[in-house]
């Protein structure tokens, strides 16, 4: 190639033509890539191209490319699944049918109930209930000993296969509450959220609470018992012992009142899990320090 050709100054030293880019005085060579590098170059982009033909790949309408080789990390992970369930299958089997009363006595797969309900509530519980189980606002707290609808072995169990209100288990626990804003004036609410302080042992307006007291026997005490102390048949809440679901300062209790609750737990029995996985939770559960006692087996 002549001088007149080139469309970039040669370099007076080495006699290479220069890119046409300068730095503070310092030209930049045209030197060729290093033969090494291109091949590696090349050799990456066959690489690639044979990637996308044997491995999942291109994305299509509903999916991606399969692949020839048929390989798939899900599928990977779905095998590895059903191994471990495969090794787990005796122990399962054993525990879907096992007295939860006397589950203790079997050291080994008393373990395991608590180590696999673990696994199951940090995937299926601890969005209401919180990672510590410690529940939130409207999300009962699984730590204390305030239980609803019990909290033995077999009363957990149970709420866990049917849930709580809903519509899609007839087995499901059940309890309404009326909305009371339809029956008493706002001063007759003030009075009773006084005299539900009251039974709770909190600050509250004496006057204004043995007002409310006539109220409460004539409109709460039916479910809640004439001492509030509640009624686990009924699904009525323990009102005496300041803790509370929704709140117990004033605002909350006259919203609860007015309005009334309505919490709803999806059912959680097979099929959405195994019964295996609901005896398994229903002992974490238990385990984590409120669960009761279970009652003395009948002679």
């Amino acid at each position: 190639m002549s001088d007149h050709d080139r469309k970039n100054p040669v370099d007076d030293v080495t006699g290479t033509e220069t890119t046409g880019h300068s730095w503070d005085g310092i030209e930049e060579l045209n030197n060729p890539l290093p033969r090494w590098w291109l091949w590696t170059f090349y050799i990456c982009i066959i690489w690639g191209i044979g990637y996308t033909i044997a491995y999942p790949a291109w994305p299509m309408i509903s999916g991606a490319t399969s692949g020839v080789l048929g390989y798939s990390t899900r599928g990977e992970v779905a095998d590895d699944i059903a191994a471990f369930r495969a090794g787990n299958a005796e122990r399962d089997a054993q525990l879907a049918v096992s007295d939860l009363t006397t589950l203790s006595q079997n050291e080994d797969l008393y373990r395991y109930a608590v180590s696999s309900g673990a696994a199951v509530f940090r995937t299926n519980c601890s969005q209401c209930h919180g990672s510590g189980a410690a529940g939130a606002k409207g999300y009962p707290n699984l730590l204390d000993d305030d239980w609803i609808w019990g909290g033995d072995h077999a009363a957990i169990a149970y709420t866990v296969r049917h849930g709580v209100r809903n519509e899609t288990d007839g087995d499901a626990r059940y309890s309404q509450m009326p909305a009371f804003g339809d029956m008493l004036a706002p001063e007759e609410i003030l009075s009773v959220v006084e005299q539900v302080r009251a039974l709770a042992g909190e600050e509250h307006d004496a006057a204004l609470a043995q007002e409310g007291a006539a109220l409460f026997a004539d409109n709460c005490a039916a479910c809640h018992g004439e001492a509030g102390k509640g009624d686990r048949d009924l699904g009525a809440p323990n009102l005496t012992d300041a803790i509370w679901l929704y709140g117990g300062d004033r605002e909350a209790l006259t919203q609860t009142i007015t309005y009334s609750r309505f919490g709803v737990m999806p059912p959680w029995g097979p099929p959405r899990l195994t019964e295996a996985q609901v005896q398994a939770v229903a002992t974490y559960v238990h385990q984590l320090g409120g669960g009761e006692a279970d009652p003395a087996p009948a002679n």
